[in-house]
């Protein structure tokens, strides 16, 4: 039975549209915790689109749960991590031209600079994720850079076509999956996960924690953002 992280980036995209005050993110976190979430997942990027710096010192101050901080590998991250305290960062790649992270970590060709940024993390006793496609080389790479888990990117599972396509992607994660447990790595997943497509993966015993942000957001707009993550729990439990 995973545990639930909610992202809740998108409730800040909401209000950076129009730059005023709300919707407030960390009331999100609240109302989502309070809904039965085990954690709560925000990615503060480079260029600020979402996620401000604020909102991440105030959500460090209120979320009960966990604190899953994602972010980029660069020095400006690293040294804020380190001060905010987050209960784990998950490290992902980060382009500013994409509308969402497209595609898991390449551990294997940066693997001295992830390794080095791992050090940094461990050191202020941050335990560290890293995002990688379901692929066994950067699994491999993943325990090389002694990262302590890893989140499985979802995506290409999420986005197949066809029940065939779909199912050569679940295979390709299960076939990380073993690759993970077998390295001692503690695994999630997610990206693109919804109300439709998370059963199969919830049904996955290895895979502790399910990290899901837009499918609950978007279904909060209409629902509620209470309802929509006890619906959430509800299908993978």
């Amino acid at each position: 039975m995973p545990r639930l992280g909610v992202n809740i980036d998108h409730v800040a995209t909401v209000r950076q549209a129009r730059g005023v005050a709300f919707p407030d993110p960390v009331t999100a976190a609240s109302i989502v915790e309070l809904a039965g979430a085990d954690g709560i997942v925000c990615h503060l990027r480079e260029d600020r689109r979402h996620i401000q710096d604020r909102d991440l010192r105030i959500l460090r101050e209120i979320v009960q749960t966990q604190l899953n901080l994602e972010m980029a590998a660069t020095e400006e991250m690293i040294r804020i991590a380190l001060m905010t305290k987050p209960d784990i960062v998950t490290l992902v790649p980060e382009k500013r031209e994409e509308l969402t992270t497209e595609g898991g970590l390449d551990v294997v060709k940066n693997f001295r600079s992830l390794k080095k940024a791992i050090q940094q993390l461990r050191k202020g006793n941050i335990p560290v994720s890293l995002f990688v496609d379901p692929e066994r080389n950067q699994i491999k790479a993943s325990e090389g850079v002694e990262a302590e888990a890893i989140e499985i990117h979802t995506g290409h599972y999420c986005e197949a076509k066809t029940f065939a396509q779909a199912d050569d992607e679940l295979k390709r994660i299960l076939d990380a999956v073993g690759e993970a447990s077998r390295r001692d790595l503690r695994i999630a997943a997610g990206h693109g996960l919804n109300y439709v497509n998370v059963r199969r993966i919830a049904e996955i015993k290895e895979i502790e924690e399910l990290n899901i942000g837009h499918s609950i957001i978007a279904r909060g707009v209409l629902v509620g953002l209470d309802r929509a993550v006890r619906e959430m729990i509800e299908l993978i439990r």
